[in-house]
């Protein structure tokens, strides 16, 4: 039984591949097995290496979303303390928004200005 796709591209034969698979394991369980015996996991050496520094907490060292996008709320601070005072939280509010925005889009496209 002959296995082998040919195409204008080149050829395809999944037997060749099982074969490259089973030999890249292979090699690759010899890399894992020649690790250094010594290593223990749940003792200090899982730790990281800071200089002789005591690891901080993670609270102390998480990136928080606001730290992100710091730099762009301060530049446009004074755009956003327009918008948390119109933010009230009320879906009747934000459905009245939507209503006079569209209606005034709607009257410059039918309007013709």
């Amino acid at each position: 039984m002959n296995f082998t796709l040919l195409s204008p591209s080149g050829f395809w034969n999944p037997l060749l591949w099982i074969a490259f698979l089973i030999i890249f394991t292979i090699i690759g369980y010899i890399i894992y097995a020649r690790g250094n015996p010594g290593y223990k996991k749940n003792t200090e050496q899982v730790k990281p290496y800071l200089s002789g520094n005591a690891e901080p907490s993670k609270e102390e060292i998480m990136v928080r979303a606001g730290d992100i996008y710091w730099g762009f709320l301060e530049a446009l601070k004074g755009y956003y303390d327009v918008l948390k005072t119109m933010h009230t939280g009320d879906m009747r509010d934000y459905i009245l928004w939507y209503l006079g925005v569209g209606a005034i889009i709607l009257f410059l496209l039918v309007g013709g200005v």
